[in-house]
């Protein structure tokens, strides 16, 4: 669904992002990781469009997506998350979605027709918010929901769109354990249906979910597997994870 390939990204002399590559199919979670400053958030960047590349290719489902809008890529099935969370905090869960969903009506929206009655929106808002497992939280005010709840509608959001890709940076920053453990079973649920490139620091997530791992250090690809083979990885495990033989936290 999604091949990257030698995609790289310069800033004037800094090499943000250098000959980098990855496949993701859908029911396959490929999950980024590496130290701050590996380039991750570049990668998704570039991925959603919401940073041009310098050069590299981007294939969603065999077209060339590399430096269109994020608007036209979002339109093309990509849906993404980010570190911060992003939503529209003084409306509703259902009205939250039922934005997202209206972006992918088919015509212009006439200027005396109700947004809170326009079906083929709402069912898909509410589809997202079940997918999203945030059943029962439809007429709840955004900013009323927990620090995780809030993650999980901004997931919801993307769902809204229809995506086939979802590009997931770093869902589990901020949680306790229990919300944790609540998004990691969340984002494995949507496997099924989407091809899912995530960006995570939770070790414990990461092997708890990854089909496929790629370690970035410095803006390139150190490694790419299994996870079984990025645990024994002897370049891995000196540069990211510890070296062998010492306790690795989270892993």
């Amino acid at each position: 669904m999604l091949e990257v390939s030698q995609l790289s990204k310069h800033f004037g002399g800094l090499r943000a992002n250098s000959n980098v590559a990855l496949s993701v199919r859908v029911g396959q979670i490929h999950v980024v990781i590496g130290p701050n400053g590996a380039g991750k958030s570049t990668l998704i960047n570039m991925l959603s469009g919401d940073l041009a590349p310098s050069s590299g290719s981007i294939k969603l489902d065999g077209r060339e997506i590399a430096g269109l809008r994020p608007d036209e890529i979002s339109r093309m099935g990509v849906g993404r998350s980010y570190q911060k969370t992003n939503i529209f905090s003084s409306f509703t869960v259902l009205e939250n979605c039922r934005l997202a969903a209206q972006s992918r009506a088919p015509h212009a929206w006439r200027l005396f027709t109700p947004a809170d009655r326009h079906e083929p929106a709402l069912a898909l808002a509410r589809h997202a918010i079940t997918q999203a497992e945030l059943d029962g939280r439809e007429h709840r005010i955004a900013s009323t929901l927990s620090h995780g709840e809030q993650r999980q509608l901004e997931i919801a959001l993307s769902l809204a769109t229809s995506p086939r890709v979802l590009l997931l940076d770093e869902p589990l920053a901020g949680m306790g354990a229990e919300e944790s453990q609540r998004m990691v079973g969340l984002i494995g649920k949507l496997r099924s249906e989407h091809a899912i490139v995530l960006v995570e620091h939770d070790m414990e997530a990461v092997f708890a979910l990854a089909d496929v791992l790629t370690v970035m250090v410095e803006g390139q690809v150190l490694a790419s597997g299994s996870p079984t083979e990025i645990r024994t990885n002897p370049q891995v495990q000196a540069a990211y994870l510890g070296h062998a033989g010492e306790e690795q936290p989270h892993v």
